[in-house]
């Protein structure tokens, strides 16, 4: 028997597929970019200790393959100690979800940004996967597929360059569950075997049904197996998502058995006999033996086989981005019934040709060294041919790295970085990537605003002791160090900071024009452009300043006789001041001097009291008397006189005009010589009639007036209701 050393020499390769049904061994080695099957041999489970892929009874599974190794060993001579297994893809867990993030800075989409959000969907795929099957269980990413992008709502093909807003995509993510692969490898152990390679059955089948050259085009391999049908994408020289359907080559078994009147495992030989014969003999149950034609098979299972090819095609549709693939191979022996791979092209919609079952003749890179082997050399060979095969391909399989000092196993894909490990390893997906501060929101004018945080420290990362990043690849037993990402600095801004705080507006103070800078009031009070803005503030910038600022700003200092006028009108302090307004600031006296400068002088004069002495001698002592006629008799006199009538004295009053202040603004008396306080109701509008209630206040020069009191020159009177 050979030594270890002369199988590691020669590179010799022990594969296993370990199916539900049997156990097939094969050992070769690879020459030449030719695989060399040096043996083969196949052993069925006594029991049912697998169903559906996955181990029920580790001891039993463990004893076949221990047949399985020694009749290897007897076939090579050799001492078998490693062995290449594969994960059954019925036992992987798709879960298809829906991630959307909005960025407020309006940022330019860059295929770090764009791994990011692929990154936090998986993660979100991962813990809806967990919550879904409420399990502790630990899962592998085995891969995940994007379907589709948006932007703003809309579908995108490519995200990178786009300035971004809401952003969201469609993403299938596949796991493996621990369990699976913990019973594989104990069931290997059971044999005194230890795994030196772990992949995936659809990845082996992948490795000898699709030549290398075209792993590039986007195509399906569809591997019909007895329970289910397992399905994979592959794109861009790597598979990009993983499906499965429970129904497969058992179902048409069954259709059969029960047509044929036989038992199970007679009806799976009659549909195996019936791929490549044209009559098929058997024995019922009663014991009579009966012929059946391939044809009368391919009419009997059609309706299922239709049934299946329509699943199947909605399936990868899916797993596809809802479009079809360019081609699609088919493995396994359930897909060897007949009329299944042109059902599949017509749902489809592709040309059948395109559709095409793999076998043999994909073996062209396989030697077969065992002459009269027990196995046969059709589809049903090509997934443990690969199992071997990917033993060669350094990825695809589990490989165990350091992870901050913890041993974590790892499903390599073939494009394996630090992120994978990190996320395998439950490292917070956030502290990778640099955490901005809390941004600061508020609002300037009603109109939201915000001031995003300072961004923080990427995570400092070292792979085997030298610096890298969350896209450098990693390979067995790298050791990887990461120091948490920081958090920045929280968003900060000044009123000063805000644009339309910044400007200026121009008025004319007593004559000069000024630039005067905006004002602004923080949830209703006036604050100074050095107030530091806090989360939740209203904001509103004003297009004025009241005339007591404008005169705080000029250093004008306002006194209780000061004049306020805004547009020559007479203001107060906290009247506004618009753009192009014009104020004065004068004294009280100033004031109304200046606003009676070009009146006539009005004061008075003397007052004549008669325009003329009387026509008759005032020291005259007459005595007049009337006559009957009329006429009149005067005593003293002897002459009678017809009297005539004597003029009325006349008096010339010269009036003058009186300016005085009314409620803060001038009012002009006119017509009188002398005026008293109830003067004023001839001239300010006050209506008497309407107290609603109130009572009239009257102030003449801060003192309380009596209504008939003389007014004088200047004096300040007050008259409101309250």
């Amino acid at each position: 028997m050979a030594t270890m050393s002369e199988q590691s020499e020669q590179k010799v390769v022990f594969g296993l597929d370990i199916g539900t049904r049997s156990v097939v061994g094969t050992v070769g080695y690879m020459q030449d970019n030719t695989f060399n099957v040096m043996a083969q041999t196949v052993r069925k489970h006594e029991t049912r200790a697998m169903l559906d892929g996955q181990i029920h009874d580790i001891g039993k599974v463990g004893s076949t393959i221990k047949e399985v190794k020694e009749a290897l060993e007897e076939k090579t001579q050799i001492h078998l100690t490693d062995v290449c297994i594969a994960a059954a893809g019925r036992v992987l867990r798709t879960v298809k979800t829906n991630f959307e993030e909005e960025y407020t800075d309006n940022r330019e989409m860059t295929q770090e940004e764009i791994y990011n959000l692929e990154s936090k969907a998986v993660e979100k795929a991962y813990q809806e996967f967990l919550q879904q099957n409420q399990s502790d269980m630990k899962f592998y990413l085995v891969g995940y597929s994007v379907m589709h992008y948006y932007l703003d709502d809309y579908q995108i093909a490519n995200l990178e360059g786009h300035n971004a807003g809401r952003v969201a995509l469609d993403l299938i993510a596949t796991f493996l569950p621990d369990d699976c692969v913990d019973g594989l490898y104990k069931a290997c152990e059971r044999a005194d075997l230890k795994v030196a390679n772990m992949t995936l059955e659809p990845i082996a089948a992948m490795m000898v049904a699709i030549p290398p050259q075209f792993r590039m085009l986007n195509l399906a391999l569809v591997d019909v197996g007895a329970g289910t049908s397992d399905i994979c994408i592959t794109d861009d020289g790597t598979i990009t998502s993983y499906g499965m359907l429970p129904i497969a080559g058992d179902s048409i078994t069954e259709i059969i058995a029960q047509h044929c009147l036989v038992d199970f495992n007679t009806a799976d030989q009659i549909k195996i006999d019936a791929s490549h014969m044209e009559q098929v003999k058997y024995i019922d149950i009663m014991g009579l033996e009966k012929t059946i034609s391939s044809k009368e098979i391919a009419k009997m299972i059609k309706p299922l086989v239709e049934k299946m090819s329509k699943m199947v095609t909605q399936q990868i549709k899916q797993l596809n981005g809802n479009k079809p693939v360019s081609a699609v191979f088919v493995v396994g022996g359930g897909g060897c019934v007949p009329g299944y791979t042109k059902a599949l092209a017509k749902e489809m919609k592709i040309p059948e040709e395109r559709v095409a079952l793999r076998g043999e003749e994909v073996m062209k890179n396989i030697k077969f060294l065992e002459e009269n082997s027990e196995v046969e050399r059709d589809s049903l060979m090509v997934t443990p041919l690969g199992i071997c095969v990917s033993f060669y391909e350094q990825s695809n399989n589990f490989v165990f790295v350091s992870f901050n000092g913890q041993q974590t196993k790892i499903y390599d894909n073939g494009k394996l970085a630090i992120v994978d490990a990190a996320m395998q390893a439950d490292f917070p997906n956030e502290d990778l990537f640099p955490k901005r501060g809390e941004e600061l929101r508020f609002s300037v004018n009603g109109q939201e605003r915000m001031v995003r945080g300072e961004p923080g420290e990427s995570a400092v990362i070292t792979l085997n002791g030298s610096p890298a990043d969350i896209h450098t690849k990693i390979h067995a037993n790298d050791i990887i160090e990461v120091q948490s990402s920081t958090t920045g600095k929280p968003g900060r801004s000044e009123l000063a900071d805000i644009t339309e705080f910044k400007g200026t507006f121009n008025i004319t103070v007593d004559g000069k024009s000024i630039d005067v800078p905006r004002t602004a009031e923080v949830n209703g009070e006036p604050q100074t452009g050095y107030y530091n803005i806090k989360t939740g503030d209203e904001i509103k910038i004003l297009d004025y300043e009241t005339a007591e600022q404008i005169a705080r700003l000029l250093d004008i200092e306002l006194t209780e006789d000061t004049v306020i006028t805004v547009n020559n009108e007479v203001a107060g302090m906290d009247t506004p001041v618009y753009e192009n307004f014009k104020v004065e600031f004068k004294s009280g006296k100033d004031a109304v001097l200046e606003y009676y400068q070009n009146f006539p002088d009005a004061d008075m004069v003397a007052i004549e009291q008669e325009n003329e002495e009387s026509s008759y001698d005032a020291d005259a002592e007459l005595n007049v008397e009337e006559n009957e006629d009329g006429s009149y008799s005067i005593s003293g006199n002897e002459d009678r006189v017809k009297p005539e009538p004597a003029p009325a004295p006349s008096r010339r009053v010269i009036t003058r005009d009186l300016h005085v202040l009314v409620n803060n603004e001038p009012i002009t008396l006119h017509g009188k010589s002398d005026y008293i306080f109830v003067d004023i109701f001839d001239e300010i509008d006050f209506d008497l009639s309407k107290p609603n209630g109130r009572s009239i206040v009257t102030t003449l020069n801060g003192g309380t007036p009596d209504y008939m009191q003389a007014i004088h020159e200047g004096d300040k009177i007050e008259v409101y209701w309250k």
